[in-house]
C-alpha cells in the first residue's frame, strides 16, 4: 500500500509517502527542493557516483512512521545539503524548514 498526504508546516508545503513493506515501510518527506527519508536511503550513492545531481537528502534510521521521520535526527545527508546548512544531528523538521 502506497499513501501519499500533503503536509503544511510553518507555511510550507511537502508531500508525505508512505509504502508499506514486508517488515518494514520505506518513509519519504519532500518538495521541490529536497526531501528526508527513513534509512532505505543511500546517501554514499549520492555524495559519490550522483555527486553531479546536487542531490539534498537526508537520512534517519530507526523510524517507522512520517513523525518519527520528520522528529528525529538525521544520521547522514548528502554534501549538497550543506547549502541549506543541513547537517547530521539536525531533525527531519529543522532539515526541511530551511529549505527555501
Amino acid at each position: 500500500m502506497v499513501t501519499v498526504t500533503p503536509i503544511e508546516m510553518d507555511g510550507m508545503n511537502f508531500t508525505a509517502v508512505t509504502v508499506k513493506l514486508p517488515k518494514t515501510n520505506l518513509l519519504v518527506v519532500s518538495n521541490d527542493i529536497g526531501y528526508i527519508m527513513c534509512g532505505a536511503l543511500d546517501v554514499d550513492l549520492f555524495n559519490e557516483a550522483l555527486a553531479d545531481r546536487k542531490t539534498v537528502a537526508g537520512r534517519a534510521r530507526g523510524v517507522k512512521t512520517i513523525d518519527q521521520l520528520l522528529d528525529a535526527p538525521l544520521e547522514k545527508v548528502t554534501n549538497a545539503s550543506s547549502a541549506y546548512g543541513w547537517e547530521p544531528g539536525i531533525t527531519g523538521k529543522e532539515a526541511l524548514m530551511k529549505l527555501t
